[in-house]
């Protein structure tokens, strides 16, 4: 996209960027925070979370290197605030436009606001596939698809995939458990092996 645009444009725009360097854990934005700028992911990522009163968290997207975050655009155009949290998951380094140039980009150049508006429709893709799952599907089946769409062993605490899937980490633990009783998984510390694919891919289906 920035290989697009002219020579002289690229120079100025880099020359009022930020390169950053983040540290895993650190919170790259806040709810009610307002926008500093407009993110470009070199390295790392970031998972963009919904958090409620009690401490449970829903994960939204992950935002990876060659993205940036929907939700910050969306900050930019409207002249809002946050209303989710971004947290690195990796160490990562990004370069951050100036809200200025953003808006110059977005009217300006016609490759940046292709760029932006086809991260939105993407995400909004994966947004609405999220709302059906968690309106229409139990919570044992979007375990079992998380689980199936993952590389064995999978290397995440039982509290992370509760995370991830916006639930309570005792409720994850009884239905992997379930799932080890059916010969489904192998759970160990800190990862789970699968050992049925396709039985968890037969309970993901709707």
């Amino acid at each position: 996209m920035l290989r697009e645009m002219p020579g002289a444009d690229l120079e100025d725009l880099l020359a009022n960027a930020s390169m950053m360097d983040i540290p895993a854990g650190t919170v790259v934005f806040d709810e009610n925070q307002s926008c500093k700028g407009f993110p470009l992911l070199l390295s790392g990522s970031i998972r963009v979370i919904k958090a409620a009163p009690n401490g449970r968290e829903l994960l939204l997207y992950h935002v990876l290197p060659g993205e940036s975050c929907i939700l910050t655009s969306s900050c930019l155009l409207g002249h809002t605030r946050y209303h989710a949290r971004g947290v690195a998951e990796q160490a990562m380094e990004m370069v951050l436009l100036p809200a200025s140039a953003f808006q110059n980009l977005i009217g300006t150049q016609d490759a940046f606001r292709s760029y932006v508006f086809n991260l939105f429709s993407d995400r909004l893709t994966d947004l609405m596939q999220l709302v059906s799952a968690v309106a229409f599907q139990k919570l044992d089946q979007r375990l079992a698809h998380l689980l199936a769409s993952k590389s064995s062993p999978v290397h995440a605490t039982h509290q992370a995939l509760a995370d991830e899937l916006g639930s309570a980490r005792e409720i994850v633990s009884r239905l992997l458990k379930g799932y080890a009783e059916q010969g489904w998984v192998k759970l160990g510390r800190e990862q789970i092996e699968i050992t049925d694919k396709a039985a968890l891919k037969r309970l993901a289906e709707p």
